[in-house]
């Protein structure tokens, strides 16, 4: 038998073990202020893959409709890709037991024979897009979309003596075949997946299940995502994963669809409510009804919207209205422009960029702090460009980069032996740097002072500096410097003068050279 003492000393122990610790904070159940917060423990599945389709939905209308979540998405395209990461070949000589001038020479080759492909509209499947717009589109398409697939097929064209393109494929098109089903998640969201969780293959449409034409007989594809005896990457799948076991990426404006749309509406009604009031219409009243009234005030004909509706009165800039015997207005005045306007809208955009990672001074292209301040934005700002960056080149530039390679080696246009015998060796000549647009400076004198104490005392290279300042390649800097060098001297200018000298030095360099003579 249990005493009643025994029973009270058991029931004090389990309530002071589920008071404890986050019991009496964030997990608690008995504060008034976390009663209402429901939630609920789901799996990814249930969590995005369900949600994915609507986000997707919403976060496309928000592109095309809502000012600011348009320029958030250009804003990282335009920083992170602009118009193109560019191939910089980087082979592993040690590896490969070639001289520095050999690696340069070969490097050299590549990047020549990759501008050949990359540079024609002949690398895209669709002949719309060279390699670089691709990366644009791919890079917007993820982001709006959540992700973006691509393959690689081969196709004989006049012209170019490579056949890899490069087809992207829209989000929606990866879809599970018929109706989707929730009892068998074997097929989520279009990807197939083993029992250990392993990504086997995807399930392409035909046709665009959005489309009026998938009405009707819209087919499935199914293409595996490696190659059985190779390992050739068939189809390369763009998305940032934020949980385990997830399949299908997440627009990267769903943690602020609902600010981004109350935003919009709440603009959208302010510029309404401001238009109305700066209309400034007069409204006379009239004792006799059939007083002819013509040709004083009104609307111009081509202003009036509603001009066969006599129950209707229409405003305007110094519009005239006559009213009926008896009626009356009576002024409601909005107070428009608002004051608080700004000031509000300031506060829920730099929420906003919180959540993507954007500076609100780089969100709103607004600099009008310190110098100290705006650049502090915009190297908080290129932490995450330069992370969205490699993500593009490691996981779509490199992947094509190597397929490219393949072929050229195949097709015996670059020598590289060992290529196909070795992984190792394959690495060694398939090692590439990807650089893209400059950050850019607020001060050039004190960025470039910076870069040339950090290339004195080794903590940079001139290579990285002229691709960090710039966005140009230092060696073919350095030779186009050479020659322009070598024409100023033959051309009798000498060295370069110093503008910063006022021009009493430079009379009295003139004395001293004529003294000498």
């Amino acid at each position: 038998m249990v005493h009643r003492a025994q029973l009270e000393a058991i029931e004090s122990m389990g309530r002071t073990v589920s008071n404890s610790g986050y019991a009496n904070h964030g997990a608690s159940s008995d504060k008034k202020s976390l009663k209402g917060w429901l939630t609920q423990a789901g799996s990814a599945l249930e969590d995005i893959e369900r949600n994915i389709p609507k986000l997707r939905e919403r976060s496309r209308d928000l592109h095309m409709g809502a000012p600011l979540a348009t320029g958030a998405l250009r804003t990282l395209v335009t920083n992170v890709v602009g118009p193109g990461l560019r191939l910089n070949s980087q082979v592993d000589r040690e590896v490969l037991k070639m001289t520095p001038e050999q690696a340069a020479e070969w490097e050299k080759k590549v990047e020549r024979e990759f501008e050949l492909w990359s540079e024609s509209k002949n690398c895209d499947v669709t002949r719309m897009c060279d390699f670089y717009q691709l990366q644009q589109l791919a890079f917007l398409s993820m982001l709006m979309s959540g992700d973006v697939f691509a393959t690689m097929p081969y196709h004989k064209r006049g012209g170019t003596p490579y056949q890899l393109t490069v087809q992207l494929l829209e989000a929606d098109r990866i879809c599970t075949p018929g109706i989707e089903s929730y009892i068998d998640n074997k097929i989520v969201n279009g990807v197939e997946i083993d029992k250990k969780g392993e990504v086997m293959a995807y399930h392409v449409a035909e046709k665009h299940p959005g489309s009026a034409l998938s009405s009707y007989n819209n087919k499935w594809i199914r293409i595996e995502k490696f190659g059985k005896t190779t390992g050739r990457t068939n189809i390369i799948h763009l998305l940032r994963m934020e949980r385990p076991e997830q399949r299908r990426g997440v627009p990267i404006l769903s943690p602020v669809i609902e600010s981004l749309k109350q935003l919009s509406r709440y603009s959208e009604a302010e510029l309404m409510a401001a238009v109305i009031s700066g209309m400034y219409t007069i409204f006379i009243t009239k004792d006799n009804i059939t007083q002819n009234m013509d040709g004083f005030g009104g609307l111009a004909y081509e202003e009036e919207i509603d001009s066969e509706n006599d129950s209707t009165i229409e405003v305007g800039n110094g519009a005239v209205n006559f009213l009926e015997e008896g009626e009356k207005v009576h002024e409601s005045n909005p107070g428009r422009p608002n004051t608080a306007f700004d000031g509000f809208v300031t506060s829920i955009c730099r929420q906003i960029g919180v959540a993507l990672e954007i500076p609100y001074e780089v969100l709103m292209k607004h600099f009008t702090s310190s110098y100290s301040a705006s650049r502090g934005a915009l190297l908080e700002a290129w932490k995450m460009f330069r992370n969205h960056r490699s993500f593009m080149a490691s996981n779509f530039c490199q992947p094509i980069y190597e397929e490219f390679l393949t072929e050229a080696i195949a097709t015996g246009r670059i020598y590289a032996p060992g290529f196909f015998n070795d992984p190792l060796i394959k690495k060694a000549y398939c090692g590439a740097e990807w650089n893209g647009p400059s950050q850019g400076q607020l001060d050039p004198v004190k960025e470039a002072n910076g870069a040339v104490i950090r290339v004195d005392n080794g903590f940079s290279t001139r290579t990285r500096e002229a691709a960090e300042l710039t966005g140009t390649d230092y060696y073919q800097n350095h030779e186009k410097l050479v020659r322009e060098e070598k024409l100023r001297r033959e051309a009798g200018f000498g060295q370069y003068k110093d503008i910063h000298r006022n021009h009493s030095d430079d009379d009295k360099d003139d004395e001293d050279d004529s003294d000498d003579k």
